[in-house]
């Protein structure tokens, strides 16, 4: 199936297949972007008990990121990704730390879910499996940044924290960024318990914007909530300064299009991790 749609470009090259945004593309002479495709690729480089990947899962890892990498014409070398923990602390990332080999599972970037850099030719990723990659491009000072927000990053609103420090570290002005949010778990699908829906409840009970009829339904039968954590983000960054056209959703979501996108809902244990990567081009 051809994921194309009006905001994403479905594209298959040499055999690998991944998604570009259209806006991203429109600056594709100074940055690099793309989001895999393919639940025969697996982008994990450790696990979340910290128990560590055998060999052969790693290099396999190691070769998936290699083969997309080349695909968009960037190094795979100057990989640099977070540990994920699903916490609200986004790094400015100013080197790579490791010559020859990406900057993967280091203790520089643990308790880590967003990553900035105005470096050119450093390769951000980050990695999911039905939480939302938002990625970050400011065309006018040349900053990037890959942010992994869950539903717990969502609540602790990472996806505005990283805006924040775009504007504090790089002088980045709010409403010429540029934010793509990446396939995800959508409202269709995240269903959770009361204790979830609560959270979000007293998170978001007061915030401009946000009408949590909307955002949470209530399945009764089942004594469920479906919450739609992609637009609670549209609207924090909107809030945040974001001007609307440019906060731009795939619209695609990863359980309904668990063929082609991992999903931990879909796939329970063992599953697997799509990538996002974002790199300012020398």
């Amino acid at each position: 199936m051809d994921l194309t749609n009006k905001n994403v470009i479905h594209v298959k090259k040499n055999g690998t297949e991944y998604l570009q945004f259209r806006k991203l593309l429109e600056y594709n002479d100074i940055i690099s972007h793309a989001y895999s495709l393919g639940i025969d690729k697996n982008y994990r480089t450790a696990r979340a008990n910290k128990e560590k990947l055998s060999k052969e899962e790693y290099d396999n890892a190691i070769k998936d990121y290699k083969t997309l990498c080349d695909a968009i014409g960037v190094d795979y070398i100057n990989l640099v990704k977070t540990n994920q923990t699903h916490t609200d602390n986004v790094k400015i990332v100013n080197n790579k730390i490791l010559k020859n080999a990406p900057d993967f599972n280091l203790d520089e970037y643990k308790e880590t879910d967003g990553l900035i850099t105005n470096k050119q030719n450093i390769v951000l990723s980050a990695t999911n499996a039905d939480c939302i990659l938002l990625l970050f491009f400011d065309p006018v000072k040349k900053v990037i940044a890959n942010v992994h927000s869950g539903w717990r990053g969502t609540l602790k609103r990472i996806s505005v924290k990283a805006v924040e420090k775009m504007v504090k570290e790089f002088g980045c002005r709010e409403q010429d960024i540029i934010c793509c949010m990446c396939p995800s778990i959508r409202k269709c699908h995240f269903e959770v318990d009361k204790d979830v829906k609560d959270m979000f409840e007293q998170e978001y009970k007061n915030t401009q914007g946000i009408n949590l009829e909307e955002i949470i339904e209530e399945k009764i039968k089942d004594k469920k909530w479906n919450i739609d954590t992609i637009l609670i983000n549209r609207i924090i960054l909107k809030n945040a300064g974001l001007k609307e056209e440019n906060i731009i959703d795939s619209g695609l979501c990863s359980v309904c299009h668990s063929d082609k996108i991992h999903s931990y809902r879909a796939e329970k244990e063992g599953y697997g991790l799509n990538t996002a990567l974002i790199c300012g081009r020398g």
